[in-house]
């Protein structure tokens, strides 16, 4: 559900995809890629459109490429798989966040954020406060966060690697609806393509 046509444009001409591009040049060996070429590369070396959905969702940008169907033209049973299909593209974009490696997340980077001001201000109320005397209850108190941040982290990893598991089976199950939509003439991938972001500065 990536348009690989708007990945190929978007790595030889957004700014934020311009660490790919550099390895499409390497790789293509010219200063001047296509968006042509891009494209082919894209097909014969997944670990370039892995970059490119890992930067995505670093970024908090969505690469489903898709936009809901509409259904008001639609009935029966084409209806009801459409708005399946919807309701499924909808759980997709709220949980893609958890297909980034828990390790690089910005949760993880809040957790230690929080702990490091948690230890400076350990050091602030023990030195600057003259609490030489309180010392070890407040370094006790440190422990504890440092316990607590750890058992978060721990909750938020298992919920990363439960909701990382939900998304790839939703989206193979959409990805098949999509078909049997397409086949059955209920849709057109082409119709719903979004061809680009409006995130793009």
């Amino acid at each position: 559900m990536t348009n690989l046509d708007r990945v190929a444009r978007e790595v030889k001409s957004v700014g934020l995809y311009d660490l790919i591009l550099q390895d499409v040049k390497k790789i293509l060996g010219t200063e001047r890629p296509t968006v042509e070429q891009i494209r082919e590369l894209l097909q014969t070396r997944p670990e370039i459109l892995r970059e490119y959905k890992q930067t995505n969702v670093e970024y908090n940008l969505s690469n489903l490429h898709l936009k809901p169907s509409p259904t008001d033209k639609l009935t029966g049973e084409c209806r009801e798989k459409v708005e399946r299909f919807n309701a499924n593209l909808s759980v997709l974009k709220e949980i893609e966040k958890y297909t980034l490696d828990f390790a690089h997340s910005s949760t993880l980077v809040i957790i230690f954020s929080v702990e490091f001001f948690v230890l400076f201000s350990v050091q602030y109320f023990i030195v600057l406060l003259n609490l030489k005397a309180y010392q070890w209850y407040i370094y006790g108190l440190f422990a504890l966060s440092i316990l607590a941040a750890w058992w978060y982290a721990k909750k938020m990893q298992r919920k990363y690697a439960r909701e990382n598991a939900r998304f790839e089976r939703l989206y193979d199950e959409s990805l098949s609806l999509l078909e049997e939509l397409e086949a059955d003439g209920c849709v057109k991938r082409e119709d719903l393509w979004i061809h680009e972001s409006d995130e793009h500065v």
